[in-house]
């Protein structure tokens, strides 16, 4: 897809960061929207800060992603009301725990996959049939740098959006053979406010500075021209380089050593005292 003038576009996520800046982007170019959050205020704030035409034929819904019937209420809006999708931004996510595997609740670990992960699965079954019935459209699933390495203290994280890559990979061969571009995007450091907790507000601070708008305009670039894996932000070159390239030992030993100043160690074992890691209750 080149031209985006009348068509509709599912946002995600439409209540800040990224998700925000898709609105923004889309709007700019005569899109039809449909956006989610499940923030209602912040979606309201989105909304009140598109151009008029574009605000008053917009579609909103305040939900969680993982939510699946949620989800299918939206798309049977969007068919309803606007005619159908052409564009699915599969953007929403939360942040993890922020703390190590043996600290990080079960809990926290299932809530994470359910919206980062599920949450694109239920985007993307739920909008599909209706780029397949128009014979033309795009998915974009927004996964991570994380869901090209593993970082400590993030493992919650990256695997919902290592699962994202997979989900999204076979997605691509599955539709190799249809007009439905599937788009792949790996965010580098972008400046968002997934991070919100106290513990992961150092990382965010040296870490999270690329503006969305930046990453924004190159995702739409990438799907006018059928780009598959988009990888883009802060960091995300070397990301992609380290992951690509380096043996295994060496980029675990670089993670580390880029990233121990900036997490929450408080679970870890004392250096010199031995002793067992601090255990999630």
């Amino acid at each position: 897809m080149r031209e985006f003038r009348d068509k509709v576009v599912v946002i995600t996520g439409a209540g800040s960061g990224m998700g925000r800046a898709y609105a923004q982007a889309f709007a700019a170019r005569g899109a039809r929207l449909a956006l989610n959050d499940y923030d209602a205020a912040a979606l309201e704030q989105t909304l009140s800060g598109l151009p008029a035409v574009a605000r008053e034929a917009a579609l909103t819904q305040a939900f969680d992603v993982a939510d699946a019937q949620a989800m299918q209420d939206l798309a049977a809006q969007v068919q309803q009301r606007l005619g159908g999708a052409r564009v699915l931004i599969n953007n929403a996510g939360i942040e993890g725990g922020g703390k190590p595997v043996w600290a990080t609740p079960p809990a926290t670990l299932e809530r994470v996959m359910r919206v980062n992960f599920y949450g694109v699965v239920h985007g993307t079954q739920a909008f599909l049939p209706q780029l397949l019935a128009a014979g033309e459209g795009a998915i974009v699933n927004v996964s991570s740098i994380f869901g090209l390495i593993g970082p400590p203290n993030h493992a919650d994280y990256a695997a919902s959006k290592f699962a994202v890559r997979g989900y999204t990979e076979a997605l691509m061969v599955e539709l190799a053979q249809t007009p439905i571009s599937v788009h792949l995007v790996h965010p580098g450091g972008i400046a968002t406010n997934i991070a919100r907790s106290a513990h992961t507000r150092a990382f965010a601070q040296h870490y999270l500075t690329t503006p969305p708008e930046r990453i924004v305009e190159v995702v739409i670039r990438g799907i006018a021209k059928r780009r598959r894996r988009i990888v883009y932000g802060r960091d995300a070159l070397r990301t992609w380089l380290a992951a690509t390239l380096l043996p295994l030992w060496l980029r675990n030993r670089l993670i580390w050593r880029d990233m121990a100043g900036v997490i929450d160690r408080a679970d870890y074992p004392q250096a010199g005292r031995g002793g067992a890691p601090k255990q999630a209750e």
